[in-house]
């Protein structure tokens, strides 16, 4: 008779390491799920300390759902202070972090064996392959983004990165990669367009390295983006592409949906297509004068909304009341308007 431990040792085992920012982390626990769901093992190696409050919530909330997921901290070194002059992201400046601290893998990885397979983030892979081929392990990368976001990434070192550091680059061009449709200048994240940033390095570093790896594992469907997936698996936009494999989309945990109870009960109250959503991604703060000319648009367009605001970069700082952060005039056309 098999035995619980005989069958665990023949379960595929997989390490998840994800990279700082909920954009990037929660498309890894979704991963993590549902790879649990397939009856894998997984282990999720989460970076401590963490950048926000909202991804050490996100973290305990999804361990305590998923008790059968084992989760390793992984403790990083101090920052680099002379990177501190080239962003003021904290997000980047943890990738960074991360990187630098890298090679602590290889023990926390040895101690978890058997192991079959690492997933990493897509701005750690190139500097985990190291890790793995010493291991024996196979190594894949998850883009959180989009397929043709990916195509981008794919062509950053040949099509992209020359042209920036040459200067060349003008508002109105379009970045040519071969068998896709162009991509406007003014689509590419204007940090990837300073080839002195540390989002365009990493970019850069990691993408040079992607035909190392043993796989890409994207958050779309052959649904949304086929002829994206068939270009760059057919290998029409880089020779030595890996295999590219659409996983998404990865859906939400209930308790995700519960800790968000309040809005989206109301959301589920209006009509259907009536609702504008407003949010600019964790990374993005906005001015109080910018928040107050969206706030007023907003209320003068007539329109329902559901409005995420946001003036600092960190959670952990974002401790005002709605009422002292857009004011009470605002507050009270808000309410009357809702």
């Amino acid at each position: 008779m098999s035995t619980s431990s005989d069958l665990d040792s023949q379960q595929p085992h997989v390490a998840l390491i994800p990279s700082a920012g909920m954009g990037h982390l929660i498309p890894f626990l979704r991963l993590a799920a549902s790879l649990v769901n397939h009856q894998c093992r997984v282990t999720v190696i989460t970076t401590h300390p963490t950048v926000s409050l909202a991804e050490s919530r996100f973290i305990s909330s999804f361990i305590s759902a998923f008790p059968q997921v084992t989760e390793k901290q992984f403790h990083l070194l101090p920052l680099d202070p002379t990177l501190s002059n080239k962003s003021d992201d904290p997000f980047i400046l943890q990738w960074q972090v991360i990187l630098r601290s890298v090679h602590l893998l290889s023990p926390l990885l040895s101690s978890i064996y058997p192991l079959t397979a690492v997933i990493s983030d897509v701005t750690l892979g190139s500097s985990i392959t190291p890790i793995t081929t010493n291991l024996g392990l196979l190594n894949y990368i998850l883009f959180p983004a989009s397929a043709r976001m990916c195509s981008l990434f794919a062509s950053f070192p040949k099509f992209v990165a020359p042209k920036i550091s040459s200067g060349s680059v003008q508002i109105g061009d379009e970045i040519e990669i071969p068998g896709l449709p162009p991509i406007p200048i003014s689509s590419i994240p204007p940090a990837l367009l300073n080839s002195n940033s540390l989002f365009a390095t990493i970019f850069l570093q990691s993408a040079q390295e992607v035909m190392k790896l043993n796989g890409v594992l994207v958050n779309t469907s052959e649904a949304l983006e086929g002829d994206i997936l068939r270009a760059l698996n057919d290998r029409k936009v880089f020779d030595g592409f890996p295999p590219l494999y659409a996983i998404g989309p990865l859906l939400p945990f209930e308790f995700e949906k519960r800790d968000r109870g309040a809005p989206l009960k109301w959301l589920d109250d209006q009509p259907e297509g009536s609702v504008v959503y407003v949010a600019f991604g964790s990374r993005t703060a906005l001015s109080r004068e910018q928040i107050n000319e969206l706030g007023n648009g907003l209320v003068n367009s007539g329109c329902r909304f559901l409005w995420v605001v946001k003036d600092k970069k960190v959670d952990k700082d974002d401790d005002e009341s709605l009422d002292n952060l857009l004011g009470h005039e605002l507050m009270e056309k808000i309410r009357v308007g809702g």
